[in-house]
């Protein structure tokens, strides 16, 4: 809250609704919306121009309403370039209001011609105060959809309803709830395999078991990284490899950029069973982790990728047809079947060596 105000009081934007150039509240043209921690939002009757609060949310929004977007959290991944329109790839950049950098920017969000700012995601803390003191300082309203990968669908129902949009968001609200299901259906079917998901530069961060970003390993596999205090946030909790020794997983997946690469020369990588028996993965990126940062819709995808890579024997369809209807819906996007090879070389690629 401190920090959001700081922002505000920084930019100079501290003012009534009538100075802002947005001013909705005028009695007309506007209706209540009720958010997911229960605040009552005044928002237009018909949403223009949308603005998002975090790379989360960009994901979210670009697959239901990509030409609305007023601009974006933060630039485009490069892995996500060649998936993007061109018509998409140059929105002006507003900031993000929660982690990364936090630089989310009022005069650029005033600036953009948004008239709504959504923010989707974990619900944290006193994401509702903040909110209203930022609707209150913009004369924007802001509102926030909480999900998890069990109610992505719900969260999509809502933002149709918010959008006007009732029939694109309850396509791809069908589409996470289907896939949710079947992954489920599968994963109370299988003997699940210890895994351990390895970040970093050295490998000796992992996502543990019970943090919003491990729902989808967690579902999947028995988890090994278990914590007192699981970190919310997409780098986990740092350990050392005791630690990693100790838990000594079926399977280790690692992050990209982390030591994938090098994990079979290095002797003490080698102590690791999975690293002995060839059973290390390296989670595809492109675009952005399939798994896990930032924790968006894209993670409906890897829990797809991860049911294929790690029961094979059970996972039923093709599942390169999985990922092109995924980049369809998602990202508007045709992927072929060399990009899919591509992205997928480090991991079911190893399958088939």
């Amino acid at each position: 809250m401190k920090r959001i105000a700081a922002l505000l009081l920084a930019a100079g934007l501290v003012f009534s609704c009538s100075a802002c150039g947005t001013d909705i509240k005028n009695g007309k043209n506007t209706r209540i919306f009720t958010d997911s921690v229960g605040r009552e939002v005044e928002v237009p009757q018909t949403v223009g121009k949308v603005a998002v609060s975090g790379p989360f949310a960009q994901i979210v929004l670009f697959a239901l309403c990509p030409e609305r977007l007023a601009g974006l959290s933060v630039p485009w991944d490069d892995t996500a370039l060649p998936f993007i329109g061109e018509a998409y790839r140059d929105l002006p950049v507003l900031g993000q209001l929660y982690g990364g950098k936090g630089d989310f920017d009022p005069e650029a969000l005033l600036a953009s011609g948004a008239n709504i700012v959504i923010d989707v995601g974990e619900t944290k803390g006193d994401v509702g105060a903040e909110l209203d003191a930022l609707s209150e300082q913009t004369g924007i309203p802001f509102v926030h959809i909480g999900v998890n990968t069990d109610t992505m669908g719900e969260g999509y129902r809502m933002l149709g309803d918010l959008l006007g949009m009732e029939e694109e968001a309850a396509n791809l609200a069908s589409y996470c709830e289907r896939v949710y299901a079947d992954t489920k259906a599968l994963s109370e079917k299988v003997e699940k395999k210890s895994l351990l998901y390895c970040l970093g530069d050295a490998g000796l961060h992992v996502i543990t078991q019970g943090s919003y970003h491990s729902e989808v390993i967690d579902l999947l596999s028995d988890n090994r990284a278990v914590v007192d205090s699981p970190a919310s946030r997409g780098t986990g909790n740092e350990v050392d490899m005791e630690q990693l020794l100790l838990w000594d997983p079926d399977v280790i997946l690692f992050s990209p950029g982390s030591v994938f690469a090098s994990a079979a020369e290095d002797p003490l990588w080698q102590q690791l069973r999975a690293v002995a028996a060839g059973t290390y993965y390296e989670v595809p990126e492109g675009p952005y982790n399939w798994l896990s940062f930032p924790p968006s819709v894209q993670r409906y995808l890897g829990m797809q990728w991860l049911a294929a890579l790690l029961y094979p024997e059970v996972y039923e369809g093709d599942f390169y047809g999985a990922a092109a209807e995924y980049f369809r819906l998602f990202y508007h996007s045709e992927l072929t079947r060399e990009e899919f090879e591509a992205l997928t070389a480090s991991s079911l690629g190893k399958l088939q060596e």
